[in-house]
């Protein structure tokens, strides 16, 4: 079958002190201090076969995540940016929908031809996170397109426990073309998901939210918050067409930061603006740029008000405590988007057509164009860019 796989050299940053962990297994911890002079190539590969537990899956949908721009992405000295669990070689890709080829002798509640999503995650279901109710958590963690076979191929073999049926939404959509193409969303939605409900506790109908940054997570997080009553969505975002997306996803106020700083204003500003000073019950930062987020986030909270962080990004941030004393406010921390009813929840608002995500695809590439789909993406200008298999 065909595959994209990445290969990279195993080298250790100068001053990188591997752990045992990584010494043992040879999955980097930090990838972007390890893996180096990487190669994306399109191979032909062993077709997979599945386990006793294995849903054997047609790929018919994978999209181009941020973790999947930064294995594509180097640093000067050739290292790969993203910051995260990784071992190679690997299939690449996480962000998937297919349909069940064939179905493991041991597993119950799935069959030939249904249309599937998968977690990325790969928990373990008996560390004492996953015991706990934490398999975003696992101590025994694996990651779909990280640590072992993704989706940027025409089939995967993946757990039936990982797996979600997309039924629902097939006869909702009208069409299995459509289906598959919302099943390929469900992952990054529900990462939006994990951390403006789940995490962070989500807000009440009513409230004020802003989102810092309108990539794909980011406009999944203005689609849940408009379907969950929001009643002013603020977004924060440097490219005019992820604003326009931001617009069509229900954000009622949209600004290029970059453009409210060079006027003197700021988003802090525009927000206490438009909220008679009262601010936002949840600041949402999806641009993994906190650096510059952060501040402006903390100046912009109501009371008892939230910050949730999405995105991913390896430095230490300022943050002024005080304001989070005097304005009894919270600070959360999200990642993954595995258990606590997420998949189910979030199919379930496709299929009630209270979101459709598939307003954010902006490109559809195959298969044998997938670097391309990858280089596009990481210009930062698109929504989501889907690779049809």
């Amino acid at each position: 079958m065909k595959a994209l796989v990445l290969e990279a050299d195993w080298k250790p940053k100068n001053g990188y002190k591997l752990s045992p962990y990584e010494e043992k297994t040879g999955k980097a911890i930090i990838g972007s201090s390890i893996w180096k002079k990487r190669e994306l190539t399109l191979k032909e590969i062993e077709k997979p076969k599945p386990g006793k537990k294995d849903l054997l899956v047609k790929v018919e949908n994978c999209g181009i995540s941020e973790p999947d721009i930064h294995f594509y992405q180097t640093d000067r000295e050739g290292y790969i940016l993203y910051p995260g669990l990784t071992k190679f070689p690997c299939i690449i890709g996480h962000e998937f929908s297919g349909v069940v080829e064939e179905v493991g002798s041991q597993v119950n509640g799935f069959r030939e031809g249904d249309l599937v999503t998968s977690e990325e995650i790969i928990w373990c279901g008996e560390c004492t996170p996953c015991r706990n109710g934490y398999p975003n958590h696992c101590q025994r963690l694996e990651e779909i397109g990280f640590t072992v076979n993704g989706a940027l191929a025409e089939w995967i073999s993946v757990g039936s426990k990982y797996c979600w049926k997309l039924n629902e939404i097939r006869k909702s959509y009208g069409s299995e073309a459509n289906a598959l193409e919302a099943g390929a969303l469900v992952e990054p939605t529900s990462v939006a998901y994990n951390g403006v409900f789940v995490r962070s506790g989500g807000f009440k109908p009513g409230d004020f939210v802003g989102v810092w940054g309108a990539g794909p997570i980011g406009l999944a997080a203005i689609a849940l918050s408009k379907a969950a009553g929001a009643s002013k969505i603020f977004a924060f975002e440097t490219k005019k067409e992820r604003r326009e997306l931001a617009s069509q996803m229900g954000a009622d106020h949209v600004f290029d930061p970059l453009a409210l700083k060079e006027d003197g204003s700021g988003p802090c500003k525009k927000v206490l603006e438009l909220t008679n000073r009262q601010g936002i019950s949840m600041g949402i930062e999806t641009a993994g740029a906190p650096m510059q987020t952060i501040p402006e986030i903390e100046k912009s909270l109501a009371i008892n008000g939230k910050i949730v962080q999405i995105g991913r990004a390896i430095q230490r941030v300022p943050m002024y405590l005080e304001r989070y004393q005097a304005r009894r406010a919270q600070f959360y921390g999200a990642k993954g988007h595995s258990g606590h009813g997420i998949f189910q929840s979030v199919i379930r608002l496709m299929a009630s057509k209270k979101i459709d995500m598939r307003k954010i695809v902006t490109s559809r590439f195959y298969l044998d164009h997938a670097v391309e789909a990858i280089e596009k993406a990481s210009k930062r200008v698109n929504g989501k860019v889907l690779v049809k298999i």
